[in-house]
């Protein structure tokens, strides 16, 4: 596919199945305040695949946090659902904050966090368990298939390699049928073939499962694999680029480099 800039907006028209709206977070006060984020501005639509790039210290990372309810914001919405549906984040409490990520969200990080006495299969359905729900076996058997560790569900962690273990990471994202999977560097300790691996998947999950990715690289491969590519710089987003290839994220990460390099010149 080819790479191309987007000269859309990024609030989108379609079903969204996360909203940013004029989202800040300030660290700090006074001359320690830091702003990680800017006023951002940003929709995920459903069953698309959007990763978020930036410099170090662009706000990316602060920005998934936030989307994720696993961080508070200072000001704006993060609205979550579609239609009437929608819930603001940052209205609810503990409780009600701790039922959503537990029902709505699915997370995957660089770390697998896997629990070493349980099989994959117990690793897979332990958000469910934990949360006293029926697994449903026919979506069960569909994400199984989908990670092609049917042969390996009753193996445990050591049993499995790094790609194997992050594929049981991400179907037991998927199980419990969240609205939104968010990734956090899902690749970063895993070699080129597991990294493949796992980003393949993670993109057949939004193509034949209707599923919704965001997530956070600093790999322009990694980022290739999505369906847009959301960029940010010193707690903004600053643009935003469709069908990406490795190449085309390289140059735009190259760019944002230089960018802060000039403006903080700290490199």
């Amino acid at each position: 596919m080819s790479s191309s800039m987007s000269a859309t907006p990024l609030t989108k028209t379609g079903p969204v199945a996360v909203r940013a709206a004029d989202l800040v977070k300030v660290y700090g006060a006074g001359e320690t305040e830091v702003v990680a984020l800017d006023h951002v501005t940003v929709d995920f639509p459903v069953g698309e695949f959007t990763a978020i790039m930036g410099p170090s210290g662009s706000g990316k990372s602060t920005l998934m946090h936030c989307l994720a309810a696993l961080d508070s914001i200072s000001a704006g919405q993060i609205l979550l659902g579609v239609g009437d549906e929608q819930i603001d984040i940052a209205t609810l409490n503990d409780k009600r904050l701790t039922a959503l990520r537990r029902d709505r969200i699915g997370f995957i990080f660089q770390q697998f966090n896997l629990l070493p006495t349980l099989t994959a299969a117990e690793n897979i359905t332990l958000p469910l368990d934990i949360a006293g729900r029926k697994v449903d076996q026919a979506w069960f058997d569909q994400v199984v298939t989908a990670v092609d560790l049917h042969d390996r569900l009753k193996h445990r962690p050591t049993e499995l390699s790094g790609g194997q273990q992050q594929r049981v990471a991400c179907a037991r994202a998927l199980v419990s049928r969240p609205a939104v999977i968010f990734a956090d560097e899902p690749t970063g300790n895993l070699d080129s073939t597991a990294s493949a691996e796992v980003l393949g998947f993670l993109q057949r999950s939004v193509r034949e499962l209707g599923q919704t990715v965001v997530m956070v690289t600093h790999d322009p491969s990694a980022a290739s694999y999505a369906d847009r590519v959301v960029f940010l710089a010193d707690g903004k987003i600053v643009d935003e680029m469709t069908s990406p290839t490795a190449d085309g994220v390289l140059d735009r990460m190259k760019s944002l480099d230089s960018r802060t390099t000039s403006v903080d010149g700290s490199r």
